[in-house]
């Protein structure tokens, strides 16, 4: 067995992931300020805008995998592809439990069908059909090209989600370029120090969670070879005593 132990790079990313979770914790809940409106509530901000950063940047890699999947077929770009949308389901499920918590003290409901929340549950839904799919086609070859279409087909759904509050009213705020969060008064600080110490935990949370994505993904890259040895072992087990 070439992949029982560790490789280095695996290792080094999951003890910087560790560290920069426990760092991230303590800016969020000792260095970032208060909030004036909500109070300790809006501190869930700081995971919320990092889990949806994540889930677009993993669904993106599924993407860059899927287009080399097509271009050169290799069990490598298929496990990628179906790693990164494994990660990006578990982080958008994560921004949206997130929001709908932020949401309630925020605009005094849990959930509402508004353009980016519908089109972030579409996006969700589109991303876990991707599963049925694979588990529709037994072929591994045909499983991997039809994957590799649907995971390019469905970032569709990610630009849309992405896009939504910029060109339809809604009640969620634009985080990221003009109209920000705080310029629409649902972040409320002093300014000044405090703004920035917001600033600076934002993007902590967001560089914690992208180096947390790329240790999963190289763990769940050395599980599938784990399980393709283990697969391979029992074919072989499997000639020999029927050989015998």
């Amino acid at each position: 067995m070439t992949t029982k132990r560790l490789d280095r790079a695996t290792v080094i990313l999951n003890w910087l992931a560790a560290a920069l979770v426990l760092i991230t914790l303590g800016m969020i809940f000792f260095f970032a300020p208060t909030e004036r409106t909500m109070g300790n509530v809006q501190r869930i901000f700081y995971f919320h805008v990092g889990a949806a950063w994540v889930s677009s940047i993993a669904f993106f890699a599924a993407l860059v995998a899927g287009v080399m999947y097509l271009r050169r077929p290799s069990r490598m770009w298929d496990t990628v592809a179906l790693a990164s949308v494994e990660i990006g389901l578990a982080f958008t499920t994560m921004t949206i439990v997130s929001g709908s918590v932020w949401g309630r003290p925020a605009w005094n409901t849990w959930w509402i069908w508004s353009p980016r929340l519908t089109s972030i549950t579409v996006m969700w839904l589109v991303y876990v059909a991707y599963f049925m799919l694979r588990g529709a086609i037994e072929d591994q070859e045909r499983r991997g090209r039809f994957a590799a279409v649907y995971v390019i087909a469905g970032f569709v759904t990610v630009i849309i989600t992405f896009l939504s509050i910029r060109f339809l009213r809604d009640i969620h705020p634009v985080i990221i370029g003009e109209g920000s969060a705080e310029a629409e008064g649902l972040q409320e600080f002093a300014g000044g120090l405090e703004s920035a110490k917001m600033g600076i935990t934002v993007t902590m949370s967001t560089i914690t969670f992208t180096v947390l994505y790329l240790a999963w993904l190289f763990n769940r890259l050395r599980l599938q070879r784990l399980l393709d040895e283990a697969d391979a072992l029992k074919m072989r087990v499997m000639a020999r005593l029927q050989g015998s």
